[in-house]
Parts: structure tokens; sequence; C-alpha cells
């Protein structure tokens, strides 16, 4: 197994699509926990999280990356404090320029590669974290090269448009599974973590898909965290969906996504270090998410492409999903952004090239009208 890896927006580094999220780790014993880290680096997984504040999380990581530390790629967040026992996240300087050197010191460095304004879902959070003292300090670590890059973690599709569009925020870490995915913007996560039902099941919200196409835009890459929606897609009984997925579905359903670069998985175990990296030699059949959406009880992602490449294959060698991404990405736009026309062109064969044979319609589980889309990324694209 090779860990194939992407590179993260114009921050130009090249992290795992295979990711690991820290927030287990205080669940276990010291030297288990150190295993699993050390054992995520033999399989190729280079980036980790580390937005949790408590000193065991942060102690862990610091020993695990002790000699290896160029060997990973940190995302450290700026504004998760430990006060009183227990984590609290603010923008107050008299907590965050402490707890901030404190996660340099126990994670053994004097550098974090990306420096993440720590969870922002509101409008009134990201007014605070883009001015004063709390923006300067950000600014300030900026230029001296403590942080290297400046990122932002937001669960709200609103935020995250706000960030990318900033032209200071290099990259993103935002919620993504097939269920958020439908839900409307939201200042509560806990809403977002709520039962879902049938009537709100209206396919792929519009907010998001501008989010995507934006951020792919603008060279703004996405790490992904609650890729797995606190485990409940796994389960029939508690999925939105009344299906269960499994994990390499989930992991391909993230890495579908437009400028997504990595998917941050928490880890209990070395298995499940396993079956994560397992997404790197998985057939098309064991990362189909797209037959357990069409087939469950609740869904209604009719006439949506999804990218999952169902339509393979096709007798001209067409890239469909590809060509269907980039003509989502600039149909939005009064006219086609030069980024998107310069993926456009790297596809070998084009829109074009389709012979309309419908074969690919046939397979869709969606029904989507493809041959369609293909006359009109052609004529969108020219070719």
């Amino acid at each position: 197994m090779t860990m194939n890896k992407r590179r993260l927006g114009k921050t130009g580094l090249m992290v795992s699509e295979i990711g690991f999220g820290g927030e287990w780790l205080e669940r276990h014993e010291f030297e288990e926990s150190l295993a699993l880290i050390k054992y995520a680096q033999d399989k190729g997984i280079n980036i980790i999280d580390c937005w949790m504040a408590d000193p065991k999380s942060r102690d862990i990581i610091g020993k695990a990356l002790e000699g290896a530390r160029d060997k990973w790629i940190i995302q450290g967040h700026i504004g998760s404090t430990w006060q009183k026992g227990q984590y609290v996240r603010t923008r107050d300087m008299n907590y965050v320029k402490p707890a901030f050197d404190d996660l340099l010191s126990r994670l053994k460095t004097d550098y974090i590669d990306l420096g993440m304004i720590h969870y922002v879902d509101s409008e009134e959070d990201w007014a605070a974290c883009t001015s004063g003292a709390y923006f300067d300090f950000v600014k300030d670590l900026h230029e001296r090269g403590i942080i290297r890059h400046i990122g932002l973690s937001t669960h709200n599709p609103l935020i995250a448009k706000k960030a990318v569009l900033s032209g200071f925020i290099e990259m993103i870490l935002f919620s993504i599974n097939p269920a958020f995915d439908m839900k409307p913007p939201s200042d509560d996560l806990m809403k977002m973590f709520g039962w879902y039902d049938d009537q709100n099941m209206k396919g792929i919200a519009p907010e998001r898909s501008e989010l995507y196409r934006l951020a792919e835009e603008n060279d703004v890459g996405i790490t992904v965290m609650k890729g797995f929606f606190g485990g409940k897609l796994f389960d029939a009984k508690t999925s939105p969906f009344g299906a269960a997925f499994t994990p390499l579905q989930c992991i391909h359903y993230a890495l579908t996504r437009p400028a997504v670069t990595s998917i941050l998985c928490g880890y209990d175990t070395i298995t499940q270090i396993d079956e994560a990296v397992a997404y790197e030699d998985a057939s098309s059949d064991e990362k189909d998410y797209a037959s357990v959406i069409a087939s469950a009880p609740y869904h209604s992602y009719k006439g949506q492409c999804t990218y999952c490449g169902h339509c393979k294959p096709c007798p001209s060698d067409i890239a469909i999903a590809m060509v269907n991404k980039f003509y989502d990405l600039a149909s939005q736009q009064p006219k086609v952004p030069d980024s998107i026309r310069s993926h456009y062109s790297l596809i070998l064969h084009k829109a074009a090239e389709c012979i309309a044979c419908h074969t690919c319609e046939s397979r869709c589980p969606f029904e989507v009208k493809i041959v369609e889309r293909m006359k009109k990324a052609s004529a969108l694209f020219g070719c």
C-alpha cells in the first residue's frame, strides 16, 4: 500500500489523503496512544490535527513526533485553551497566548505548519477573530514563521465561504459527510448532529456546493473533520438515510468533494488505522457510497451528480465524474474561472468526445442526464 498525497491548496503542502484526528488520544493509556501515532506514520499518514487543549493529548503527540518532526504536518489551533481542568474556546489573549505557547512546548516544536483560527461558526466570532488583539497575534505568528500558514476551522459553510474569500486564509478544516452536506447553514453544532427527516433531505445544500466551488476556484484546500458523523452513519438505526455506510464509503465521499485534500479520522485502535488506509487499495465497489444513498429509505439526490463514478466505463474513456465536477463549478459563474478552465484542460478525454450512447445513464444511481450535461460542458468549455 502506498499512501496517496494531495496538494493542500495554496499552502503547497503535500498531505496524505488519510489523516490523523487526535481527539481520541486522551481516552487511552499514554503508550497505547503513542503507538497509534507511530503506526500511522509507518502507514504513510503525515498530517495530524491537534485542536485539543488538554496536556495529555499534547504530550502524546509531542513524544510521538520526537525525532520525526519533519515527517509530519501539524494543524495546531489558536484559541483552544485549558482552564481549570477543562477545554475552553476563547479569544481572550490572557488565555490564548499561554495556550499556544503550551502547544509549542508540549509538541516539542518551534513551529506549526497550519496555524488554525479555532472553531469559528458565527458571524460575531468571525468579526472577533479577524480584528483586534487575537488577529494581531495570529498575524504576528505568521510573520515570524511560527505558523507557516493560516487556516481556520468551522462547521458553518457561510463562515467557511468568508474564510475562502478573505485572501488571508490559506486552508480550512471543515465538517463533511453525506448527511451534513444536506444540512442548511447553522452556527449551532448540536443542530447539525440532530436527527434528520425526509422533509429535510433535499440533496446537497446550495451553500455547501457554493463553498466547494469557491474553495476550488480560490485554491483554498480543505481538510475534513466529522467525516463519520460521530459514527451514526455506520448503523442503519442511527443513520439519517435509514441505511448504513462503511468507513471506506464515508472517506470516499469526503475525498470526492471539490478542493478536499485529506480526511482526518479518529482512531482508537491500530485496526481502525488499517481500515482507513485500506482506502488506498480499495475497489470501486468497496468505496461506493452512491448505491447506499440511492437505495436508502430517505434521500433526494435524484438528478444530482455526486461524482461517485458509477457512470464508468465510458467507451470514449471520458472521466465523466471529473467533467461533471468542473462543469458544476464553472456553470455557477458568469464567466468560466481560469483556474477551473485550467483543471478541465488537463482531462485527457473531454466532454466533446461523448458519442451519446447513454450507457452511462443506465448505471447512474441518481438518474442524472449525463449526455445532456456532456453537451453543456462541451459548449461551456469549448471542447
